[in-house]
């Protein structure tokens, strides 16, 4: 099997051949942030927020980006033009660098871009639905994409031994606010509902959030634990996983413990604006005026 190829510090190069010098500080201090997007038949979705993201990312952390927005998409097409996949996933990670006393940035950050191909879809979640736990945890910079993992590594792996598909944050509040690799929604009534406050301001969800009119009335606002007894849905968001309804939270079973129509719609609402983007993909200077279906 062909190995993919990467974009490692001004060089493309295999997969098994990539690496970082071992003083680099995202490695010794994890000091550092990523982006993650997907391709739907060979068209980066959204390449742009993703891009912007990483640098506000990085602002929030002081690590300074040489590069400007559109150097950094061009490089994440030319990484991809290299593979071969029609649906692949592109990650970019920025770390501070090389640094000599293994503590302090030397304004030369590392930068690496991994395309990689999407796995294959496992259908069940979507048309069963998932069950997600929750754990409280304080976080440090909750709106920066972090490569410091270690508090949602811990989460997740506790969630997969209880048979979760993901686990959520509680705050010292007692308050919901985002999976360790997603974002998390509640629907009651006609109302969609999403924390505002500690979350990564995730594409899928702005995307979610753009299309739910007139579906929905959109309210961004702190989510209580004791609420999550009396909604109708909920689901989680994600570049990976676009839309996958929630049906149980812990022991809490979510509407009748089935996957409900509101979220189905709004899924669909989400693949056909994919269809719209990647069918406008020839015809850049019209994409920007795809208005959300």
């Amino acid at each position: 099997m062909r190995q993919p190829i990467y974009y490692v510090n001004g060089k493309f190069v295999q997969a098994k051949r990539a690496a970082l010098p071992l003083n680099d500080l995202g490695i010794l201090r994890g000091y550092g942030v990523f982006d993650v997007l997907r391709t739907y038949d060979g068209v980066p979705f959204r390449l742009r927020d993703h891009v912007e993201r990483l640098k506000n990312s990085a602002r929030q952390i002081d690590l300074e980006l040489p590069w400007s927005s559109e150097e950094l998409e061009a490089l994440g097409r030319e990484t991809l033009a290299r593979n071969d996949y029609a649906n692949a996933n592109i990650r970019y990670i920025v770390t501070g660098g090389p640094s000599s006393n293994f503590m302090t940035p030397e304004g030369n950050p590392s930068l690496m871009i991994m395309v990689t191909p999407v796995p294959p879809v496992d259908e069940t979640p979507y048309t069963k639905g998932c069950k997600v736990t929750t754990t409280y945890m304080v976080r440090e910079r909750p709106t920066v994409k972090s490569i410091g993992y270690i508090g949602a590594i811990m989460a997740a792996e506790q969630a997969k031994r209880a048979g979760a598909l993901e686990a959520l944050y509680k705050n010292e509040r007692n308050e919901v606010t985002e999976g360790t690799r997603s974002n998390f929604f509640m629907i009651k009534g006609d109302q969609l509902i999403t924390s505002a406050h500690e979350v990564l301001e995730g594409v899928t969800r702005r995307v979610a959030l753009e299309l739910a009119p007139p579906l929905f009335t959109v309210l961004q606002r702190p989510i209580h634990y004791c609420e999550l007894r009396y909604i109708d849905e909920a689901f989680i968001t994600s570049t990976t996983k676009e839309l996958i309804p929630v049906v149980q939270i812990d022991d809490i079973p979510i509407g009748d413990g089935r996957p409900g129509p509101k979220v189905a719609q709004l899924h669909r609402r989400f693949q056909e604006y994919v269809r719209q983007q990647v069918s406008m993909a020839e015809s850049p200077e019209k994409q920007s005026l795809v208005e959300p279906i």
